[in-house]
């Protein structure tokens, strides 16, 4: 964009905030330009760019008129954990950075919610969950450094979507910003809603292409008291993704049921510095139980020990205090830092859960067809198995021509078996084109319609996701 009309537009836009929240110095706005997707799959982001920091949503909706009207595209951004580059901006672009929107508003303890505004992170939510007595907040989608809008907009999941469910399950009432600046209030904090369409679920996921999500209610249920982490080795993937199910018909559901394979597990201890509590069997399980007391951790535990030895668990090992299980849970979490360095992409498919044996074992036949690494682990209770797919001393040439086509082979696979491409990491941008060879024509052209419809000018977010001139 030209410089006399950058010039012009940050003029305007301090008029709005005020000059101290305009930021379009190159040394600063860096910051704000990417998110945590794997440098390979980083698309070319655009520095032509101003970030701006909004204080309340009558700025937002301000800002959101003042785009709409002279065409200019807006990038919404939170905490930049993202990994599919859903906030790296391709043209230029006003970023809204929604550090500004950092109040919790309240806590309703009858009506078990709690309010806050887009830019609270997760770590503040537990946080002051921890200060109140008898109530808490269950998920945890990943980095505590995420903002409550955007693990809204993206629909985050995490380990313990098996018992919990998805942010879906928990956000009771959101007030957005349009893309043409009018605010409006969904849900609230009743608990049933039959009035029209649902539009609050169709914003929860849309990854900030249809609206700016500015205030969250959520919902918090009563506190369920402590937890055991169960370490259980199996010989092979079939045995330890077998007993998955039988330990859910049994009548007990975990908190978290993770599958980790053994090359995964090298590289989250690599980077925790700690070693794994055992090194026996190539799939491992790591169950998170939660009860009322010890007693009854001592029996849920029994209860799965039984289970896992009669089908070909080789050990159970428990991790009964705080600091073991934070060691156990850190070496699962940390297996991405790990491998960052030798990353090309991170893949999240979903499918069903009986079918993940077949699943991995097919995709690591895939990987050894394009003579690639593939390290695999995940969500075993709700079929969302996470694909890293490793450079692993490739030159630049070979894995740049191997990995596209391994990556489709695997998105081709999840959909035969029933699934899709992604769980809880989203669209972005990265996955755009995966998303048109997978889903119907008719699936597409329902989305560009939506997308037309509250955004007419494409300006929020544009190319992320899906594109009106599509249709």
């Amino acid at each position: 964009m030209k410089e006399d009309r950058w010039q012009s537009i940050v003029k305007d836009l301090k008029s709005i905030v005020g000059s101290d929240y305009v930021i379009y110095n190159k040394d600063l706005i860096e910051r704000y330009l990417t998110d945590e997707t794997a440098d390979p799959v980083m698309p070319k982001c655009c520095t032509d760019v101003i970030v701006i920091k909004p204080g309340c949503v009558n700025d937002i909706s301000s800002i959101m008129r003042y785009a709409n009207e002279n065409i200019i595209p807006v990038v919404v951004r939170g905490g930049g954990t993202g990994l599919c580059a859903g906030v790296v901006p391709i043209k230029p672009s006003i970023i809204l950075s929604m550090e500004r929107l950092n109040k919790i508003l309240e806590i309703d303890e009858e009506n078990l919610s709690i309010s806050c505004e887009a830019g609270v992170t997760l770590r503040e939510i537990l946080s002051k969950m921890a200060r109140v007595k008898g109530l808490f907040f269950p998920l945890h989608p990943g980095d505590e450094g995420s903002q409550v809008g955007g693990l809204v907009a993206e629909n985050a999941g995490g380990s313990r979507a098996v018992k919990y469910g998805v942010m879906r399950n928990f956000v009771k009432g959101i007030k957005i910003v349009l893309p043409t600046g009018e605010i409006i209030t969904l849900g609230g904090k009743v608990v049933k809603n039959n009035t029209g369409y649902d539009l609050m679920h169709l914003i929860i996921g849309s990854e900030g292409t249809l609206g700016i999500i500015t205030e969250v209610t959520l919902r918090l249920i009563p506190e369920a008291g402590s937890t055991y982490t169960l370490i259980i080795p199996f010989k092979d993937v079939k045995g330890a993704i077998g007993v998955v199910p039988k330990i859910l018909k049994s009548g007990t559901i975990p908190l978290a049921i993770e599958y980790i394979d053994k090359e995964s597990l090298q590289y989250g201890e690599q980077a925790a510095g700690e070693r794994w509590p055992t090194k026996e069997g190539s799939a491992h399980l790591m169950i998170i139980i939660e009860g009322r007391d010890e007693e009854d951790l001592l029996s849920i535990s029994k209860k799965i020990e039984d289970i896992c030895l009669e089908h070909g668990a080789l050990d159970i090992l428990v991790a009964d205090t705080s600091k073991e299980q934070r060691k156990v849970l850190n070496i699962r979490s940390l297996i991405y830092e790990g491998s960052k360095d030798d990353l090309i992409e991170i893949l999240d498919v979903s499918i069903p859960p009986a079918m993940i044996p077949d699943f991995v074992i097919k995709s690591k036949d895939a990987a050894r067809e394009y003579k690639m690494t593939l390290l695999q682990f995940g969500h075993a209770a709700d079929g969302n198995v996470h694909q890293e797919i490793l450079k692993s001393g490739l030159e630049e040439k070979d894995w740049r021509e191997r990995y596209p086509l391994l990556k489709q082979k695997i998105f081709q696979l999840s959909s035969r078996m029933g699934g899709y491409i992604t769980a809880e990491h989203g669209i972005g941008l990265t996955k755009k084109d995966d998303m048109y060879r997978t889903l119907s024509k008719k699936e597409i052209d329902l989305m560009s319609r939506i997308k037309s419809i509250f955004d007419p000018n494409n300006i929020l977010n544009p190319g992320k996701v899906i594109d009106i001139d599509t249709i």
